[in-house]
């Protein structure tokens, strides 16, 4: 972990997701499959993050998943209208073919925003870019 990180590890997400704060942005680690298995603790655990700590952009690392869903559009929607009256961006970094196919069908591709890295992301973020 980097400086200004903090893990943020729970029952529900040690084999799935995980998620951590840096510099105060959300980093959602999606692994596997974020389908409607999983959709629903990954909405419950970012929106409580969101709320207890004040956090209004959020990144999501695609790096190690392998299947996306109607539901996750819903999880990345859900969250990008819960920021965005806040001034807070939505990001992704590490876009597989598969993602990027759900995130141009969906339209998603027009409101959130590609980083090459989580951390040139957080630093991007953080400068108000």
């Amino acid at each position: 972990m980097t400086a200004g990180t903090n893990y943020l590890q729970t029952a529900e997400n040690m084999n799935s997701t995980k998620f951590d704060l840096m510099d105060n942005v959300l980093v959602i680690h999606v692994n596997g499959e974020l389908d409607h298995h999983n959709s629903v603790v990954i909405r419950e655990r970012a929106d409580e993050i969101i709320c207890t700590r004040g956090v209004i952009n959020i990144l999501f690392d695609f790096e190690k998943t392998e299947f996306m869903d109607s539901s996750g559009i819903g999880v990345i929607m859900g969250r990008y209208k819960k920021v965005k009256d806040f001034g807070g961006i939505v990001g992704v970094v590490n876009v597989g073919k598969n993602v990027e196919k759900i995130l141009l069908f969906s339209g998603l591709n027009k409101i959130i925003r590609y980083y090459d890295s989580a951390e040139s992301a957080v630093r991007l973020i953080r400068g108000g870019n």
